[in-house]
């Protein structure tokens, strides 16, 4: 067995077992749903946010790399395009909120609506209907961006390598807008609706930046691994993580940046109907998970970040990579979860296993894309 083998090979065991996590994990879920539906819809919430995302930054890196072109891209694309063929697969794990919207959002409740004046005045926007109408508008708009950019990416090398990229750049242009616009839209639908009293005009960049974050944490990971092996050995160097490297730089601080701004214009502020989304979050033990995200996922990436040599050395940046893939999943938990649990920090098994088991299917779903592709553009191979 040759080294090309031996990695997809490697790749169809990786796929097996995230099946087989998935499903179990999923299948723990069930019973869950089943002993207790609030608590399953809220950490059902939690691992599909946490996992759209991965998608949805994906498919921002594309589009950027389409415009502006460069060899950071070359060694990911295919895993670009593998993450944004999923979408299809987060429309069928969307269905379940339908049965569980009135255990999410109050505005969902009429019971509820009825005694609350401002409710009434947002309820041509938060509305049962009109939320699933701009849900399936944004997975439209997600699905038909991933096709074209996956077809026009393919095409025979007949057709023209400049005519592929010139119809790459100008779909990424518009394509880009149409992204921050839509996540900027499902952030305020599908999470800060969950305080429907609170708002933030920053939140949909916030939450943008957070998913490229991630997904770069996660291409980072990946890439290091698959440089163990052809066609990727042959070509992967060290600038290649160095570039990858500050890019999660000015994505950490861009981040901190925002979280920052946002807190700073909020207690600033002190008004009513704004500065409670931080009081809760800021006792109880949530403070503590707040300094945690500090240190973790600003502090420690930013210092380490600033070396060329951390930045170069795969292996290094590799595990710098899932300390913050795995700090994003702490940062949505500190978001996401407080909106349900009042008294303080809580954490149920099943916060634990729906990140898992979504994360299961998705990964065995985006290895099942990457293996249908070369891992190179044709005109790259050696």
């Amino acid at each position: 067995m040759n080294q090309t083998e031996l990695l997809y090979s490697r790749l169809e065991q990786v796929e097996g077992r995230s099946l087989v996590i998935g499903i179990c994990a999923l299948s723990a879920l069930a019973i869950g749903a089943i002993l207790d539906p609030k608590q399953f819809f809220q950490a059902y919430l939690l691992g599909y946010l946490f996992w759209i995302g991965i998608a949805l930054g994906c498919l921002g890196i594309l589009m950027l790399h389409n415009l502006t072109g460069g060899e950071w891209g070359v060694p990911i694309r295919a895993m670009l395009e593998s993450a944004i063929q999923t979408f299809p697969l987060m429309v069928v794990l969307f269905l379940p909120f339908y049965l569980g919207l009135e255990h999410l959002y109050v505005w969902s409740r009429p019971e509820i609506v009825s005694g609350d004046e401002l409710l009434q005045n947002k309820l041509s926007y938060l509305n049962t209907g009109f939320f699933l109408v701009r849900s399936a508008i944004y997975f439209t708009i997600w699905i038909t961006l991933a096709h074209f950019l996956n077809k026009w990416s393919r095409q025979p090398e007949k057709k023209g390598e400049q005519l592929q990229t010139d119809r790459l750049q100008k779909l990424s242009g518009p394509g880009l807008v149409l992204n921050g616009g839509t996540v900027t839209l499902a952030s305020i639908d599908w999470v800060m609706s969950l305080d429907p009293h609170w708002y933030s005009t920053i939140y949909g960049l916030l939450f943008l930046v957070g998913q490229v974050l991630a997904a770069l944490a996660f291409l980072v990971a990946l890439m290091e691994w698959l440089a163990s092996y052809p066609p990727l050995s042959q070509v992967v160097v060290p600038q290649h993580f160095h570039d990858l490297g500050n890019l999660i730089l000015a994505f950490v601080m861009l981040w901190a940046y925002m979280a920052f701004s946002q807190y700073l214009i909020i207690w600033s502020g002190n008004l009513a109907e704004e500065i409670p989304w931080y009081l809760r979050r800021m006792k109880g033990g949530w403070q503590w998970m707040a300094l945690f995200l500090i240190v973790f996922h600003f502090a420690l990436p930013f210092l380490l970040l600033l070396s060329r040599t951390a930045k170069r050395t795969g292996r290094i940046l590799c595990r710098l990579a899932m300390v913050i893939f795995f700090m994003r999943f702490v940062d949505l938990f500190w978001t996401v979860v407080p909106s349900f649990e009042e008294k303080g920090l809580f954490l149920d098994w099943m916060h634990i296993v729906a990140p898992i088991g979504l994360g299961g299917i998705w990964m065995a779903f985006f290895i099942g894309q990457l293996k249908k592709r070369p891992l190179l553009p044709v005109s790259r191979k050696s």
